[in-house]
C-alpha cells in the first residue's frame, strides 16, 4: 500500500522553461546572415588579388628611371653616369620598338637604322647624337663633365618622350 501512496505522489514532469529573450529563428537568421557577410568579403578579396595589375608602360618607366638616375648624377662619375643611361635608353628602345638594341653595339644598331628605322630622322638623329656621346664617355674616355651627364639625360628623356631637343 505505500507503494501505491508513493506512486500517487509523483507529478508528471513539466516541461522545460524557455528562459531566452531572442527567439531560435533570429539566432538562425544572423548565423546565415554573418556567413553570408563573410563569404561576400572573401569573394570580393578573392576577385581583387586576381585583378590585372596595371603595368606601366615602356615609355612610363623609362622616364621614372631617368628621372631616378638624374637625382644621382652627381654622385656618379660621368662614365658610370654614361652606362647607366645608355643601359636605360638600350632597355626602352627594345622593349618599345623590339630593336636588339642591347645585343648590339652603337653602329651596328645605328647601321640598322640606317636601312629601316622606325624614328623619324629627329629621333634618329638624336639617338645618333646621344649614341656617340655615349660611346666617346665609355670607350675613348672622354673627360665628360657634369655638363656633358645632363646634356645626356636631355638627350635621353627627349628621345622617349618623342619631343625635339633644344640646340645646345
Amino acid at each position: 500500500m505505500n507503494f501505491f501512496l508513493a506512486v500517487a505522489d509523483i507529478h508528471e514532469i513539466a516541461q522545460p522553461v524557455d528562459y531566452s529573450l531572442v527567439p531560435p529563428w533570429v539566432i538562425y537568421g544572423a548565423v546565415i546572415l554573418g556567413l553570408t557577410v563573410l563569404g561576400l568579403i572573401g569573394w570580393w578579396i578573392r576577385k581583387r588579388s586576381l585583378r590585372p595589375k596595371l603595368v606601366p608602360s615602356p615609355r612610363a618607366r623609362a622616364l621614372e628611371q631617368l628621372k631616378r638616375i638624374g637625382r644621382e648624377m652627381e654622385m656618379l662619375t660621368p662614365y658610370e653616369f654614361s652606362i647607366a643611361v645608355s643601359d636605360i635608353l638600350r632597355h626602352y628602345v627594345t622593349e618599345q620598338y623590339q630593336l636588339p638594341v642591347t645585343r648590339q653595339t652603337s653602329v651596328e644598331f645605328l647601321s640598322l637604322l640606317a636601312k629601316a628605322s622606325p624614328f623619324s630622322a629627329d629621333e634618329s638623329s638624336l639617338l645618333e647624337d646621344f649614341l656617340g656621346r655615349c660611346d666617346l664617355i665609355k670607350f675613348a674616355r672622354y673627360d665628360a663633365t657634369p655638363d656633358d651627364s645632363r646634356r645626356l639625360l636631355e638627350e635621353a628623356t627627349q628621345f622617349v618622350e618623342g619631343g625635339k631637343l633644344e640646340p645646345a
